[in-house]
């Protein structure tokens, strides 16, 4: 063969230069690549990345107040609330102005509803309004709406609505810290008696931990027994611990109501053997005890399986060496077979712990006032309360939390440091 003349250009069979057809199928294989990887990208997109988006405008959306009131909230716009005197004619006239096309639009009571999560009261105060405002043609309009509600004479009305009148807040992030936005003192604690979200979303995180914790000790031995079994055995008895995925989540959780209460079959139980009278029967339902237990049991299968499929890819004969080197078989069951289970406890505690943060269904049926989790509330706003905005930002604190203590986790223990088997 001779060898290629300097400075010719390398050629393909066809006479194509050489660099053009290798530029071409590279091109033409990362086509493919993409293409393969479109579909799975799209589905990620349109489930996860576009409702996260969806949810944290919701959370700092105000735009109800400007559009329903546009006339009001140009004017207050230039009003300063602080000297203590209320705003001019021309406010009071625009707002008149705003109630009444909102009011024949029948679309005013959402502005009301908007503002009584800031105040109480502010709904009843625009339903009446714009029930009456309809029967004013002329002014003085500040007399009229006072007369209509003494509260259109109140300065902290008109700060409230000034204070929200911007398309974007914070309003409902605060709420969910148990924080306020005061018209007169900028950020505050709320009242006593509405802090709620930090008490839950504490509690959530203290039995979400406890859960991960319980189903670790209860799963591990499970999964050792599972990996030093004969397969023949291991096989059978992982039918077992997948059949609760055969199973309605809501029946299992209703068993569980039907185990734990004080009617049921554990204190009938209790009684019959003399632990307890009858007039002392135990409190395991709807309390954090049924929460506890019942999910639990349903998040077992979680932890099995991950530290299962760890244990089965760890050589018997480490164990046997440790044994045979003098080591006490409890010793070198800690020293040598427990640390290379670390993965697995790792891949179980994440998967358990994320799962549990995210539970209502079994809290809300079991759990009472004591027991339920951060997302009843959530569930709550967005299906009765509809104060969806405060149900966003609760979701995605929600989400922040989960994903700060995923990057403690990484830091602490590293992801690449679990394993699924």
């Amino acid at each position: 063969m001779e060898s290629a003349q300097p400075g010719a250009i390398l050629t393909t069979a066809d006479g194509a230069p050489l660099k053009q057809s290798l530029g071409r199928a590279l091109r033409r294989e990362k086509t493919v690549s993409l293409l393969l990887v479109a579909p799975l990208f799209l589905f990620i997109v349109v489930t996860f990345l576009i409702p996260i988006a969806d949810m944290l405008l919701r959370g700092v959306d105000n735009k109800i107040v400007s559009e329903q009131i546009p006339r009001a909230v140009a004017l207050l716009a230039e009003w300063d609330g602080g000297g203590g005197e209320l705003p001019g004619e021309a406010v009071f006239s625009a707002m008149v102005a705003d109630l009444q096309k909102g009011a024949k639009a029948k679309t005013i009571n959402r502005l009301g509803k908007r503002l009584n999560y800031e105040k109480s009261g502010m709904s009843s105060l625009f339903r009446k309004s714009a029930r009456r405002v309809l029967r004013l043609k002329e002014g003085p309009y500040r007399e009229a709406l006072v007369k209509i509600d003494r509260r259109w004479g109140d300065i902290q009305t008109w700060q409230l609505i000034k204070t929200f009148s911007p398309p974007y807040t914070g309003g409902y992030f605060l709420t969910a810290v148990d924080m306020r936005l005061d018209p007169a003192e900028g950020i505050v604690r709320q009242q006593e008696d509405r802090r709620i979200y930090l008490n839950l979303f504490g509690r959530t995180l203290w039995l979400s931990a406890l859960i991960t914790l319980l189903t670790l000790l209860l799963g591990y031995p499970i999964a050792y027994l599972l990996a030093t079994l004969p397969t023949r055995t291991s096989n059978l008895l992982i039918i077992l611990v997948l059949l609760p995925f055969w199973t309605s989540l809501l029946v299992r959780t209703t068993s569980w109501i039907a185990l734990l209460q004080q009617e049921g079959v554990i204190n009938d139980v209790l009684v019959a053997v003399g632990i307890l009278d009858n007039d002392s029967r135990l409190a395991m339902i709807h309390n954090r005890i049924g929460t506890v237990v019942a999910m639990t049991h349903i998040l077992l299968p979680f932890m099995v399986l991950p530290l299962y499929s760890v244990m089965k890819t760890i050589p018997p004969s480490y164990m046997r060496a440790a044994v045979s080197l003098g080591a006490h078989p409890a010793l070198a069951f800690l020293r040598i077979y427990v640390p290379n289970t670390v993965p697995g406890m790792g891949a179980g505690g994440i998967l358990v712990f994320i799962l549990a943060i995210g539970y209502y269904i079994t809290p809300a049926l079991v759990g009472g006032s004591s027991g339920t989790f951060i997302s009843n509330f959530i569930a709550n706003h967005i299906s009765s309360t509809l104060n969806w905005g405060l149900a966003a930002a609760l979701g995605m604190l929600l989400l922040a939390i989960v994903l700060a203590l995923y990057l403690l986790y990484d830091r602490i223990v590293g992801i690449d440091n679990m394993k699924l088997g």
